[in-house]
């Protein structure tokens, strides 16, 4: 811990002296052991690998184990569009996943180009790969760190630490030793940490880690580690392919047992069995669910999120905790002024009357005595002094027309001892003194105060009343100024007479503001039972105030700080996550372990962030959010999904259609489901009782592929249910046959009872087992297409819902029909599948009984309203 040693320890232990700094020989010789001052990344995948990663899943191996069994039957174009199907779903993975990760090369763009260095006792300019332990570098204004440093030197030194510890304004620094042992990184003062940015000031500092040792560097180590985990989609998808796969081998023992009793041909029952295995899988399951999920990151594309990985627009619909890092995601990330002190009032700073003369001279004050510089396309300088020059502005103010018509003739910088900075303007033959500064400093130098154009005492009463209004303003967390002047008849003065018996003005009070859309999306999470965690660098005080203007919490006892975080096991973090609502003063480790906690209590938890330090718990969380305009590099390239707006709210939308997507992806998979149950049904019962087959093998695969899946794709892009956002999250664990599991065995046997029906119709009227066969095949498949609309809602009829307002499947429906009468008319086609020309007769009755599923469940429906 560096910051624990004094300059000359550190001095000491790196050989080296602020003088000289290092020989070039020994920069060598330790750029040899070190290694170059640049991070590093795991190779990435190559498309190759990418492609067969989307093999791993129980699903594809029994598709590509039922394609390898139809090539031992020699029934090749079954084979052939089974590995069709297996390769789309490969091909559109590898498609969304080949912007593969780029974290650790955005870090790597984070490191600055060149460091001012001595070296043999002159100071010089090199590259920052080159930059060592022990090197001596120089600090100045708009200057990037190239390495972790331990300061020797500091003048007014301010560092912008914001991507890295999460403070919302730049962290005065200075080279004194700091005693304590366990200090955060944004209170470690005498240290200066790679890739930060010098705002103010000047400094000097030894090089005490490099590279992968540096603070950006375990940063990048734990984004490297984190593991990526399968979505809650994922899991019940790969669940469905055990249970099916396990089922179709229970299906194959069951018929092979039947053909020993029944004494059938055992040829012609591994055929049969084959072709019930086949028909519990629903070949393109996997095909339509990469589609369908693939469109959803388009519509998302649409509401400024872009979705980086597919499962990741289905993550969103089960987020149960939303961590949100505070400066620049739920805050505006620049400091505002937003109330004033003076004429003993406090108010907020839109009532500032400008006309008043104690209130125009507190502007005055805070435009005048100001180094950075303002306009609306472009500021620079501290964050806090933008501030006051924006509020100037807001009432016509402008320094540059200030400054041309009362020049500043003098001047005393700010000074971190003194906390004051104080300029001297010309007023016509008169001149004035501007001081401003901590407001307990500015008392101590103030004998009068400047009340509704009058100069009064400044008595005990007084200072009463302003510290009063100074405390109210800090409890709001509000970083306070104070303001005072004096006027001269002369320039002629010593500096340190400058700031001597002045006349208090006032202060104002100002802070990072909250995002004004943010309070309404919380309120709208909170509807929907999703929980927003506030995580910051900010101090408790800062971190509260925000996080109950916006709503996240109501007592400090929901705040609790990193060093308080330290000092709890995982045990005691387990015990306490559930009540706590802010993190203050954390570190990227404690973000990482928060992230952690809540997903040990079984939370979907999605992370938004825009800094360096967010990136390791971006990686970790369910679904990592990061923001597109304020947002580092290294954030985006560790996130799932980016906001292009950097809104908050576009997150809360973002749930609502992942929510919306994981319903349409379930009414699919129960939609495939169900009619591949009413297939197995058909030809299961017709083997049991003795019968002839109902269905070949080509018809079922004709069915699972074509006629289901363009429904199933159409359901996936159904419309969105607006009421979506007042149900709860839907627990991750919960089976995913467990609502709607009896209407999907219902819906199947119903379909099953149908096929047979049509079958047993065919084969009695016209005596043709092939006549029979498509009657049959045509009942299957358009009761299959009919059923599609069932699924469009578990309770609200077809005509509720809007029987046109999903034009897709309409059109599924009807294109489906139509490839259905050009395979039983078109010759080569009827030969190829073996089926018959059905008459107008057939086709009436074919139509009566493959509409009875959507009857019957229109019917179903009505009672479940009235009982609801």
């Amino acid at each position: 811990m560096w910051f624990n040693k004094s300059s000359q320890e550190v001095l000491d232990h790196f050989q080296t002296n602020i003088s000289n700094g290092l020989t070039s020989e020994e920069a060598k010789k330790r750029l040899e052991k070190y290694g170059e001052n640049k991070l590093e990344a795991k190779k990435g995948k190559t498309i190759a690998q990418m492609f067969f990663a989307q093999l791993k899943d129980t699903m594809i191996y029994i598709l590509l184990g039922a394609a390898g069994i139809s090539v031992l039957m020699k029934d090749y174009n079954e084979a052939i569009i089974i590995l069709l199907v297996i390769m789309l779903n490969a091909v559109i993975g590898v498609a969304q996943e080949a912007k593969a990760e780029k974290a650790l090369d955005a870090l790597k763009k984070l490191s600055t180009p060149k460091a001012l260095i001595v070296r043999d006792g002159s100071i010089i300019e090199i590259q920052s790969e080159h930059v060592v332990p022990g090197d001596v570098v120089v600090i100045d204004a708009g200057r990037y760190i190239p390495a972790d440093l331990r300061l020797v030197e500091s003048a007014n030194l301010k560092i912008e630490e914001s991507a890295l510890t999460g403070e919302s304004v730049p962290s005065d620094k200075s080279s004194d030793i700091i005693n304590e042992k366990d200090v955060p990184l944004g209170d470690q003062k005498n240290m200066a940490f790679s890739s930060t940015l010098a705002t103010y000031g000047r400094g000097v500092g030894i090089v005490v880690s490099t590279g992968m040792d540096t603070q950006i560097g375990k940063i990048a180590k734990m984004i490297d580690e984190a593991e990526n985990e399968m979505t809650p989609l994922q899991k019940k998808l790969e669940e469905i392919g055990k249970l099916l796969g396990v089922g179709a081998l229970i299906i194959c023992g069951v018929m092979f047992t039947i053909s020993l009793i029944q004494g059938r041909d055992m040829f012609e029952m591994l055929l049969t069995a084959i072709s019930l295995a086949v028909a519990a899988i629903p070949e393109g399951l996997p095909a339509v669910v990469a589609i369908v999920l693939a469109m959803g990151v388009q519509k998302m594309i649409k509401k400024n999120a872009i979705v980086r990985k597919l499962p990741s627009v289905e993550t969103l619909g089960s987020v149960n905790i939303v961590c949100s890092d505070k400066t620049g995601t739920l805050t505006q990330n620049k400091m505002t002024v937003i109330k004033f002190y003076a004429n003993s009032s406090l108010k907020n700073l839109q009532d500032l009357n400008h006309e008043d003369p104690t209130e125009k001279l507190l502007l005055e004050n805070l435009v005048a005595c100001n180094d950075a510089t303002f306009s609306p396309e472009n500021s620079t300088g501290d964050p806090t002094e933008i501030a006051l020059l924006e509020a100037g502005v807001k009432f016509n103010i402008v320094k540059d027309e200030f400054l041309t018509n009362h020049q500043r003739v003098n001047e005393l910088p700010f000074d971190s001892d003194r906390k004051l900075m104080s300029t001297v303007n010309k007023y016509d033959n008169k001149f004035k003194v501007f001081t401003k500064g901590a407001i307990d400093n500015i008392i101590r130098i103030c004998n009068r105060v400047y009340i509704n154009g009058e100069i009064k005492t400044l008595t005990d009463e007084i200072k009463t009343l302003i510290m009063d209004a100074s405390n109210n303003m800090s409890d709001d967390a509000l970083r306070v100024l104070g303001s005072a002047f004096k006027e001269l008849d002369s320039n002629d003065i010593a500096p340190q007479d400058l700031e001597k018996d002045l006349i208090l003005i006032g202060m104002v009070g100002m802070i990072d503001p909250p995002r004004l859309e943010v309070k309404d999306s919380i309120k709208t999470c909170k509807k929907a039972g999703i929980k927003t965690i506030m995580i910051t660098g900010d101090h408790k005080n800062t971190a509260f105030a925000i996080a109950k203007e916006l709503g996240i919490a109501e007592n400090i006892k929901d705040t609790i700080t990193g060093s308080e975080l330290d000092n709890l096991s995982d045990s005691e973090l387990s015990e306490e996550i559930d009540h706590l609502r802010v993190f203050a003063r954390v570190s990227p480790e404690h973000k990482v372990k928060i992230v952690k906690a809540f997903k040990a209590k079984g939370n979907v938890v999605s992370m938004t962030g825009d800094g360096v330090n967010d990136a390791p718990s971006l990686k970790t969380a369910d679904i990592g959010v990061a923001m597109g305009i304020t947002g580092t590099d290294v954030a985006k390239g560790a996130s799932d999904m980016i906001l292009t707006d950097d809104n908050f709210s576009t997150i809360v939308s973002a749930i609502e259609e992942g929510r919306n997507i994981f319903n349409n992806i379930k009414k699919s998979v129960m939609f495939l489901l169900s009619c591949n149950l009413g297939e197995i049904f058909a030809l299961f019962v017709a083997i049991l009782l003795n019968w002839a087959a109902p269905l070949k093998p080509i018809h079922i695969l004709w069915v699972n592929l074509i006629t289901d899946s363009l429904p199933a794709l159409s359901l996936g892009v159904d419309p969105g249910d607006k009421s979506v956002m007042n149900d709860n999250p839907r627990d991750p664990k919960e089976n995913f046959l467990k609502q709607g599991g009896i209407s999907l065995v219902l819906n199947g046997v119903l379909i099953g009872v149908l096929t047979l029906f049509a079958f047993q119709f065919g084969l009695k009227k016209y005596g043709n087992i092939t006549h029979a066969q498509t009657m049959a095949f045509v009942v299957l498949s358009v009761s299959q297409l009919v059923h599609s609309l069932n699924m469009r809602h578990t309770e609200k009829s077809i005509f509720q819902v809007g029987l046109f307002t999903n034009k897709f499947l309409i059109f599924s429906i009807l294109f489906g029909i139509f490839l259905q009468d050009i395979i039983i008319t078109v010759p080569f086609l009827a030969n190829t599948f073996g089926v018959f020309d059905l008459t107008m007769k057939d086709w009436l009755v074919v139509s009566g009984l493959s509409i009875v599923p959507l009857v019957i469940n229109e019917i179903a429906k009505i009672f479940i309203r009235s009982k609801k």
